[in-house]
């Protein structure tokens, strides 16, 4: 499967921003999709994983409650939306597939195994 990210751009603290990662080459439905983010001179981390039943969702401490993640298999597309932004998630956002069991949740970044090519998010103060 080949994941495309797009959506990021420069905004201001406290705004929102919507990333989506379409993909294609086979349907997203076999995969749990994930969001994971690198900054300037850090490991990636991750941000947030659905589960191939669309119904479970995890998040990293840092954007609980502020972003969601979201799929819709029919689009072959999976999105992030991104509420209430601050400084510190500036970073280049990756979209990521990864084989697992229909409500699996992976936070392991070695469970995915399909990388998009990043999308840079900066965020004002």
């Amino acid at each position: 499967v080949q994941l495309q990210a797009s959506g990021g751009g420069l905004v201001q603290a406290g705004q929102s921003l919507r990333l989506w990662c379409s993909a294609s080459g086979r349907t997203i439905t076999n995969y749990a999709m994930a969001w994971f983010r690198q900054a300037p001179g850090k490991e990636r981390e991750f941000v947030a994983t659905i589960s191939r039943s669309s119904d479970r969702t995890v998040y990293a401490d840092a954007v609980k409650g502020r972003f969601t993640v979201v799929r819709d298999n029919t689009k072959n597309t999976a999105y992030l939306h991104m509420d209430n932004r601050k400084p510190e998630d500036t970073a280049v956002y990756y979209c990521a597939a990864g084989r697992a069991d229909w409500y699996a949740v992976p936070r392991d970044i070695n469970g995915y195994h399909y990388w998009g090519q990043g999308t840079l998010v900066t965020v004002s103060s």
